[in-house]
Protein backbone atom coordinates (compact mmCIF):
# COMPACT_ATOMS: atom_id res chain seq x y z
CA UNK A 1 0.00 0.00 0.00
CA UNK A 2 1.62 3.00 -1.03
CA UNK A 3 2.12 5.67 1.45
CA UNK A 4 -0.43 8.92 1.62
CA UNK A 5 2.13 11.93 0.41
CA UNK A 6 1.35 14.58 3.39
CA UNK A 7 -0.41 17.77 1.94
CA UNK A 8 1.20 21.03 2.56
CA UNK A 9 -1.75 23.71 3.91
CA UNK A 10 -2.92 25.86 1.59
CA UNK A 11 -2.29 29.90 1.25
CA UNK A 12 -5.22 30.22 3.65
CA UNK A 13 -4.42 28.10 6.04
CA UNK A 14 -1.04 29.07 6.64
CA UNK A 15 -2.55 32.98 7.04
CA UNK A 16 -4.87 31.39 9.78
CA UNK A 17 -1.99 30.14 11.02
CA UNK A 18 0.17 33.44 11.44
CA UNK A 19 -2.76 35.03 12.97
CA UNK A 20 -3.20 32.19 15.34
CA UNK A 21 0.22 32.16 16.28
CA UNK A 22 -0.24 35.44 18.15
CA UNK A 23 -0.32 35.74 22.20
CA UNK A 24 -3.93 35.63 23.52
CA UNK A 25 -4.06 39.11 24.35
CA UNK A 26 -2.69 40.16 20.78
CA UNK A 27 -5.42 37.74 19.14
CA UNK A 28 -8.11 39.61 21.09
CA UNK A 29 -6.95 42.78 20.30
CA UNK A 30 -10.13 43.82 18.60
CA UNK A 31 -12.10 43.24 21.24
CA UNK A 32 -9.85 45.35 23.72
CA UNK A 33 -9.82 48.21 21.28
CA UNK A 34 -13.34 48.37 20.86
CA UNK A 35 -14.11 48.16 24.78
CA UNK A 36 -11.52 50.72 25.25
CA UNK A 37 -12.92 52.95 23.36
CA UNK A 38 -16.80 52.49 23.79
CA UNK A 39 -15.50 52.96 28.04
CA UNK A 40 -13.77 56.40 27.09
CA UNK A 41 -16.80 57.70 25.15
CA UNK A 42 -19.12 56.71 28.33
CA UNK A 43 -16.68 58.24 30.86
CA UNK A 44 -16.50 61.02 28.69
CA UNK A 45 -20.27 61.31 28.47
CA UNK A 46 -21.24 60.26 31.98
CA UNK A 47 -18.37 62.07 34.58
CA UNK A 48 -18.51 65.50 34.87
CA UNK A 49 -15.71 67.34 34.69
CA UNK A 50 -13.70 64.56 34.15
CA UNK A 51 -12.10 66.08 30.81
CA UNK A 52 -11.30 69.24 32.46
CA UNK A 53 -8.84 66.38 35.00
CA UNK A 54 -7.55 64.85 32.28
CA UNK A 55 -6.37 67.87 30.43
CA UNK A 56 -5.26 69.70 33.47
CA UNK A 57 -1.71 68.66 33.44
CA UNK A 58 -0.57 68.98 29.48
CA UNK A 59 2.98 68.21 27.98
CA UNK A 60 2.84 70.87 24.74
CA UNK A 61 -0.49 70.59 23.33
CA UNK A 62 -1.37 66.77 24.90
CA UNK A 63 -2.84 66.00 28.04
CA UNK A 64 -0.32 64.28 30.38
CA UNK A 65 -2.49 60.78 30.41
CA UNK A 66 -2.02 60.38 27.34
CA UNK A 67 1.36 61.35 26.55
CA UNK A 68 2.64 58.87 29.36
CA UNK A 69 0.47 56.51 27.43
CA UNK A 70 2.17 57.08 24.28
CA UNK A 71 5.45 56.77 26.06
CA UNK A 72 4.70 53.63 27.75
CA UNK A 73 3.32 52.07 24.31
CA UNK A 74 6.41 53.11 22.22
CA UNK A 75 8.93 52.11 24.64
CA UNK A 76 8.93 47.97 24.52
CA UNK A 77 8.73 48.08 20.98
CA UNK A 78 11.75 49.97 20.76
CA UNK A 79 13.46 47.89 23.08
CA UNK A 80 12.74 45.22 20.79
CA UNK A 81 14.81 46.70 17.97
CA UNK A 82 18.30 45.37 16.92
CA UNK A 83 19.77 48.49 16.62
CA UNK A 84 23.29 47.03 15.34
CA UNK A 85 20.99 46.15 12.41
CA UNK A 86 19.88 49.42 11.48
CA UNK A 87 22.90 49.88 9.43
CA UNK A 88 21.71 47.38 7.31
CA UNK A 89 18.63 48.34 6.36
CA UNK A 90 19.64 52.25 5.98
CA UNK A 91 21.55 51.20 2.94
CA UNK A 92 18.14 49.58 1.29
CA UNK A 93 17.73 52.24 -0.63
CA UNK A 94 14.44 50.48 -2.24
CA UNK A 95 12.57 50.49 0.74
CA UNK A 96 13.33 53.93 1.54
CA UNK A 97 13.14 55.10 -1.90
CA UNK A 98 9.49 53.63 -1.82
CA UNK A 99 8.76 54.69 1.49
CA UNK A 100 9.80 58.13 0.93
CA UNK A 101 7.93 58.16 -2.51
CA UNK A 102 4.23 57.01 -0.56
CA UNK A 103 4.71 58.64 2.85
CA UNK A 104 5.52 61.89 1.68
CA UNK A 105 4.56 62.37 -1.96
CA UNK A 106 1.36 60.12 -2.39
CA UNK A 107 -0.22 59.99 1.38
CA UNK A 108 -0.29 63.92 1.55
CA UNK A 109 -1.96 64.51 -1.94
CA UNK A 110 -4.36 61.67 -1.60
CA UNK A 111 -5.37 63.05 1.72
CA UNK A 112 -5.86 66.76 0.09
CA UNK A 113 -8.14 65.08 -2.66
CA UNK A 114 -10.55 62.97 -0.06
CA UNK A 115 -10.56 65.93 1.88
CA UNK A 116 -11.83 68.11 -1.21
CA UNK A 117 -14.22 65.80 -2.50
CA UNK A 118 -16.31 64.68 0.78
CA UNK A 119 -15.83 68.08 2.87
CA UNK A 120 -15.98 70.63 -0.43
CA UNK A 121 -18.14 72.66 2.25
CA UNK A 122 -16.65 72.25 5.80
CA UNK A 123 -13.29 74.28 5.39
CA UNK A 124 -12.43 73.53 9.33
CA UNK A 125 -12.79 70.10 8.54
CA UNK A 126 -11.05 69.63 5.91
CA UNK A 127 -8.03 71.76 6.91
CA UNK A 128 -7.65 69.10 10.43
CA UNK A 129 -8.11 66.22 7.73
CA UNK A 130 -5.36 67.71 5.66
CA UNK A 131 -2.63 68.21 8.61
CA UNK A 132 -3.09 64.72 9.41
CA UNK A 133 -2.21 63.84 6.19
CA UNK A 134 1.27 65.53 6.20
CA UNK A 135 2.04 64.06 9.23
CA UNK A 136 3.21 60.29 8.75
CA UNK A 137 2.44 58.07 12.43
CA UNK A 138 5.63 57.98 14.65
CA UNK A 139 4.17 56.24 17.51
CA UNK A 140 1.47 53.65 16.92
CA UNK A 141 2.34 52.16 13.74
CA UNK A 142 5.54 50.76 15.49
CA UNK A 143 2.79 48.58 17.19
CA UNK A 144 0.91 47.57 14.06
CA UNK A 145 3.99 47.03 12.82
CA UNK A 146 4.96 44.60 15.77
CA UNK A 147 1.40 43.29 16.00
CA UNK A 148 1.87 42.07 12.14
CA UNK A 149 5.31 40.37 12.49
CA UNK A 150 7.31 43.38 10.19
CA UNK A 151 10.93 43.92 10.66
CA UNK A 152 11.34 46.00 13.43
CA UNK A 153 14.33 47.40 12.91
CA UNK A 154 13.38 48.64 9.24
CA UNK A 155 10.07 49.96 11.06
CA UNK A 156 12.82 52.12 13.41
CA UNK A 157 14.57 52.75 10.69
CA UNK A 158 11.55 54.83 8.68
CA UNK A 159 10.22 56.04 11.70
CA UNK A 160 13.42 57.89 12.66
CA UNK A 161 13.59 59.26 9.38
CA UNK A 162 9.75 60.10 9.26
CA UNK A 163 10.67 62.14 12.28
CA UNK A 164 13.25 63.96 11.14
CA UNK A 165 11.39 65.25 7.95
CA UNK A 166 8.45 66.33 10.22
CA UNK A 167 10.73 68.58 12.23
CA UNK A 168 12.18 69.72 8.39
CA UNK A 169 9.07 69.95 5.94
CA UNK A 170 5.84 69.96 7.99
CA UNK A 171 5.51 73.65 8.26
CA UNK A 172 6.07 73.68 3.78
CA UNK A 173 3.94 71.11 3.38
CA UNK A 174 1.11 72.57 5.21
CA UNK A 175 1.93 75.74 3.38
CA UNK A 176 1.75 74.44 0.26
CA UNK A 177 -1.42 72.16 0.37
CA UNK A 178 -3.30 74.54 2.42
CA UNK A 179 -2.64 77.72 0.32
CA UNK A 180 0.14 77.49 -2.75
CA UNK A 181 -2.05 74.24 -4.30
CA UNK A 182 -5.77 75.45 -3.62
CA UNK A 183 -4.58 78.56 -5.58
CA UNK A 184 -2.76 77.01 -8.50
CA UNK A 185 -6.52 75.17 -8.82
CA UNK A 186 -8.49 77.71 -7.71
CA UNK A 187 -9.91 76.58 -4.60
CA UNK A 188 -10.33 78.28 -1.10
CA UNK A 189 -6.84 78.94 0.80
CA UNK A 190 -6.45 78.70 4.95
CA UNK A 191 -3.25 81.09 5.83
CA UNK A 192 -2.03 78.98 8.66
CA UNK A 193 1.45 80.22 10.60
CA UNK A 194 3.14 76.72 11.76
CA UNK A 195 5.08 77.36 14.93
CA UNK A 196 8.98 74.79 14.01
CA UNK A 197 9.16 74.78 18.12
CA UNK A 198 5.92 73.15 18.70
CA UNK A 199 7.00 70.13 15.44
CA UNK A 200 9.83 69.45 17.48
CA UNK A 201 9.05 69.29 20.93
CA UNK A 202 6.09 66.94 20.04
CA UNK A 203 8.73 64.80 18.12
CA UNK A 204 11.12 64.79 20.83
CA UNK A 205 9.00 63.90 23.04
CA UNK A 206 6.99 61.34 21.44
CA UNK A 207 9.81 59.28 19.44
CA UNK A 208 12.82 60.55 21.47
CA UNK A 209 12.23 59.61 24.96
CA UNK A 210 11.27 56.03 24.19
CA UNK A 211 13.73 55.96 21.55
CA UNK A 212 16.65 56.58 24.03
CA UNK A 213 15.24 54.67 26.55
CA UNK A 214 14.74 51.51 24.49
CA UNK A 215 18.58 51.80 23.40
CA UNK A 216 19.87 51.95 26.85
CA UNK A 217 17.52 49.12 27.99
CA UNK A 218 19.04 46.56 25.16
CA UNK A 219 22.65 48.00 25.55
CA UNK A 220 22.60 47.57 29.22
CA UNK A 221 20.47 44.27 29.68
CA UNK A 222 22.12 42.58 26.96
CA UNK A 223 26.02 43.69 28.18
CA UNK A 224 24.50 42.70 32.23
CA UNK A 225 23.28 39.88 30.95
CA UNK A 226 23.47 38.52 27.71
CA UNK A 227 21.75 38.55 24.53
CA UNK A 228 19.64 34.88 24.99
CA UNK A 229 18.09 36.34 28.22
CA UNK A 230 17.45 39.87 27.19
CA UNK A 231 15.57 38.01 24.23
CA UNK A 232 14.07 35.32 25.80
CA UNK A 233 13.07 36.29 29.48
CA UNK A 234 13.44 40.21 29.31
CA UNK A 235 11.06 41.19 26.28
CA UNK A 236 8.65 39.00 27.12
CA UNK A 237 7.95 40.31 30.57
CA UNK A 238 7.83 43.72 28.98
CA UNK A 239 6.33 43.09 25.77
CA UNK A 240 2.49 43.22 26.96
CA UNK A 241 2.85 46.71 28.46
CA UNK A 242 3.03 47.94 24.64
CA UNK A 243 -1.08 47.04 24.34
CA UNK A 244 -1.78 47.89 27.88
CA UNK A 245 -0.42 51.61 27.13
CA UNK A 246 -2.27 51.66 23.70
CA UNK A 247 -5.54 50.43 25.30
CA UNK A 248 -4.99 53.34 28.60
CA UNK A 249 -4.20 56.10 25.99
CA UNK A 250 -7.09 55.12 23.82
CA UNK A 251 -9.70 55.49 27.01
CA UNK A 252 -7.63 58.67 27.92
CA UNK A 253 -8.36 60.37 24.38
CA UNK A 254 -12.05 58.83 23.92
CA UNK A 255 -13.11 60.09 27.25
CA UNK A 256 -11.46 63.89 26.61
CA UNK A 257 -13.43 63.76 23.05
CA UNK A 258 -16.52 61.66 24.54
CA UNK A 259 -18.73 64.93 24.56
CA UNK A 260 -17.72 66.65 20.64
CA UNK A 261 -17.33 62.84 19.44
CA UNK A 262 -20.79 61.83 20.26
CA UNK A 263 -22.62 64.68 19.89
CA UNK A 264 -22.80 65.79 16.25
CA UNK A 265 -22.53 61.68 14.73
CA UNK A 266 -23.42 63.29 11.07
CA UNK A 267 -20.07 65.42 11.01
CA UNK A 268 -18.18 62.72 13.01
CA UNK A 269 -19.11 60.36 9.90
CA UNK A 270 -18.59 62.88 7.14
CA UNK A 271 -15.03 63.35 8.11
CA UNK A 272 -14.65 59.71 9.05
CA UNK A 273 -15.69 58.33 5.55
CA UNK A 274 -12.11 60.10 3.62
CA UNK A 275 -10.28 58.63 6.68
CA UNK A 276 -11.60 55.36 5.83
CA UNK A 277 -10.89 55.86 2.35
CA UNK A 278 -7.22 57.44 2.83
CA UNK A 279 -5.82 54.49 5.48
CA UNK A 280 -6.83 51.45 3.72
CA UNK A 281 -5.65 52.58 -0.11
CA UNK A 282 -2.65 53.77 1.30
CA UNK A 283 -2.13 50.44 3.13
CA UNK A 284 -3.04 48.46 -0.03
CA UNK A 285 -0.96 50.40 -2.36
CA UNK A 286 2.10 50.59 -0.42
CA UNK A 287 1.56 46.45 0.77
CA UNK A 288 1.11 45.94 -3.60
CA UNK A 289 3.98 47.90 -4.72
CA UNK A 290 6.31 46.23 -1.63
CA UNK A 291 5.40 43.26 -2.98
CA UNK A 292 5.87 44.06 -6.99
CA UNK A 293 9.05 45.33 -5.76
CA UNK A 294 10.75 42.13 -4.55
CA UNK A 295 10.74 43.45 -0.82
CA UNK A 296 10.40 40.31 1.62
CA UNK A 297 7.10 40.17 3.59
CA UNK A 298 8.79 42.06 6.51
CA UNK A 299 10.01 44.86 4.62
CA UNK A 300 6.71 44.90 2.80
CA UNK A 301 4.21 44.82 6.09
CA UNK A 302 6.80 47.73 7.45
CA UNK A 303 5.90 49.75 4.15
CA UNK A 304 2.59 49.31 4.23
CA UNK A 305 1.79 50.40 8.26
CA UNK A 306 4.47 53.44 8.28
CA UNK A 307 2.92 55.07 4.69
CA UNK A 308 -0.84 54.47 6.05
CA UNK A 309 -0.19 55.86 10.04
CA UNK A 310 -0.58 59.39 10.67
CA UNK A 311 0.17 61.70 13.85
CA UNK A 312 -2.51 62.70 15.27
CA UNK A 313 -0.52 63.79 18.34
CA UNK A 314 1.37 66.41 16.04
CA UNK A 315 -1.78 67.53 13.83
CA UNK A 316 -4.00 67.97 17.12
CA UNK A 317 -1.23 69.83 18.68
CA UNK A 318 -0.70 71.68 16.29
CA UNK A 319 -4.28 72.67 15.84
CA UNK A 320 -5.29 73.63 19.13
CA UNK A 321 -2.22 75.64 19.29
CA UNK A 322 -3.69 77.56 16.24
CA UNK A 323 -7.63 77.46 16.62
CA UNK A 324 -7.91 76.57 20.06
CA UNK A 325 -9.13 73.02 21.46
CA UNK A 326 -12.61 73.22 20.92
CA UNK A 327 -12.00 73.89 17.24
CA UNK A 328 -13.24 71.43 14.18
CA UNK A 329 -9.73 71.24 12.73
CA UNK A 330 -8.97 69.63 16.69
CA UNK A 331 -12.28 67.64 16.43
CA UNK A 332 -10.96 66.37 12.98
CA UNK A 333 -7.35 65.22 14.66
CA UNK A 334 -9.31 63.28 17.44
CA UNK A 335 -11.63 61.40 14.65
CA UNK A 336 -8.64 60.47 13.32
CA UNK A 337 -8.09 57.19 15.78
CA UNK A 338 -11.52 56.99 16.51
CA UNK A 339 -11.09 55.29 12.98
CA UNK A 340 -7.40 54.52 11.88
CA UNK A 341 -6.90 52.44 15.22
CA UNK A 342 -9.92 49.65 14.00
CA UNK A 343 -9.01 50.16 10.90
CA UNK A 344 -5.36 48.90 11.27
CA UNK A 345 -5.92 46.61 13.52
CA UNK A 346 -8.17 44.90 10.89
CA UNK A 347 -5.33 45.36 8.53
CA UNK A 348 -3.00 43.36 10.91
CA UNK A 349 -4.75 40.19 10.30
CA UNK A 350 -5.39 41.17 6.39
CA UNK A 351 -1.97 41.37 6.12
CA UNK A 352 -0.78 37.99 8.33
CA UNK A 353 -3.26 36.29 5.77
CA UNK A 354 -1.43 37.67 3.08
CA UNK A 355 1.89 36.50 4.46
CA UNK A 356 0.49 32.87 3.80
CA UNK A 357 -1.18 33.87 0.34
CA UNK A 358 1.70 35.63 -1.42
CA UNK A 359 4.82 35.56 0.37
CA UNK A 360 5.15 31.68 2.20
CA UNK A 361 7.32 30.07 -0.57
CA UNK A 362 9.65 33.02 -1.26
CA UNK A 363 10.23 32.24 3.04
CA UNK A 364 10.90 28.98 2.09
Amino acid sequence: MATPTPTRPGPIARGSEAAARLPWLDRLLPLWILLAMAAGLLLGRLVPGLQGLLGMVQVGHTSLPIALGLLLMMYPVLAKVRYGELGSMARDRRLLTITLALTWGLGPLLMFSLAWLFLPDQPAFRTGLILIGIAPCIAMVLIWIDLAQGNREAAALLVAINSILQVLIYALLGTFYLQILPTWLGLDTEIVRFSFGEIARAVLIFLGIPLVAGFLTRWIGVRLKGPRWYEQVFLPRIGPWALYGLLFTIVVMFALQGEAITSDPVQVIRVAIPLLLYFVLMWGIAFAVGKRSGLDYPRTSALAFTAAGNNFELAIAVCISIWGVASQQALAGVIGPLIEVPVLVTLVYVSLWLRGLLFRSAEG
